[in-house]
Parts: structure tokens; sequence; C-alpha cells
């Protein structure tokens, strides 16, 4: 009898994480891969924003955490952009425009975010691609939410104006319904 109960005690243990973890990034910004979010540009056109990171970057955890889990800064991503974890040393292979990214070992990296970066590599990165998989910026380093947003919305936005002005009049990120 005890082992029946200890064993219910544990599948609900399991069962409440594993809805815990739902909870929690649907909260969150919706990431996918980017061979994901090509192929669902493709299908509904969006810009694409990249979130270079590697496994051992404590200010790419710190951004994690406090920006990407802000609810203004995560409902705007998720509402605008195609939005991508990359990680930096990732070992399979990605095929994107025809052309095979492969892990680079002797700068233990992956050719795409060495491309992506070109060849700059700091963590975290955040890159903006636009509609049709061009560069828009690079913008590297951590990014609090306060400073983050008016950035989201320079590129995520369509505008004339120039950054520093759109920065100076910046109120807050626009509110939108989607994804």
């Amino acid at each position: 009898m005890r082992s029946v109960a200890l064993a219910c005690i544990v599948l609900l243990g399991v069962v409440f994480a594993m809805n815990v973890r739902v909870v929690a990034s649907e909260d969150g910004v919706h990431w996918i891969s980017f061979e994901e979010a090509v192929q669902r540009s493709k299908a509904e056109p969006r810009k694409i924003l990249i979130d270079v990171y590697t496994d051992w970057c404590g200010w790419c955890k710190k951004m994690d955490k406090a920006t990407y889990e802000d609810p203004s800064v995560a409902a705007y991503i998720n509402a605008t952009y195609w939005p991508v974890k990359l990680d930096a040393e990732r070992k399979d292979t990605v095929v994107f425009n025809d052309k095979a990214f492969v892990y680079v070992k002797e700068r233990k990296a992956h050719a795409l975010a060495l491309s992506l970066l070109s060849e700059k590599m700091s963590y975290p990165t955040t890159v903006f691609l636009n509609e049709d998989f061009s560069m828009i910026q690079a913008v590297p380093g951590y990014l609090d939410a306060k400073t983050m947003s008016p950035i989201l919305a320079f590129f995520g936005e369509p505008s004339t104006t120039d950054w520093e002005t759109f920065r100076k009049n910046f109120t807050g990120l626009p509110t939108k319904n989607g994804n």
C-alpha cells in the first residue's frame, strides 16, 4: 500500500512540475528554432529576432530572466517577430538558402553564429533580420527590458525616424494581439 501511495505522490509531483514549466513558458517568449522561423516566415512574413547565446554565458542567463520574461517585452516579441534562440556552440548542421552551416571546431562556434555576428563573437547578441532574411542589425551585449524595448519597437515597426529621435520620443512598446 505504501508503494502505491508513494508512486501516486511521485506521479503527481511530475505532473505538477510539467504544468509549472508549461505555464512559465507561456508567459515568456515563445522561442522556436532557426529552421522553424524561416519556414514560418515564408508562410507569414515577420522579422526574425535571434538571441545568440552560449550555455556558459552568465549575462545570457540574466537576459533570459530579466528581459525575455518581462511581460511587455515577451508579448511584443511574440506578436512582432519570429523569436529564435541560437546556441553559438551548437554542433548540428543548419541548412539555410541551400548552404550548410556547421560547427567550426577551430573557432569553437557554429558557422551560422559566426556569419550572423560577422565573426565578432560576443554573448549575448540580439540579431534582427528582416522578412527576406537580410541583416537589419546585430546588437551585442546584455540588454535589460527598459533598454531592449525601444530597440524592439524601432526595428519592429515601420518608421522613417532616425534612432536618436525615435529613442527620445519612445514612450513604450505598442500593444499588439498575436502569436
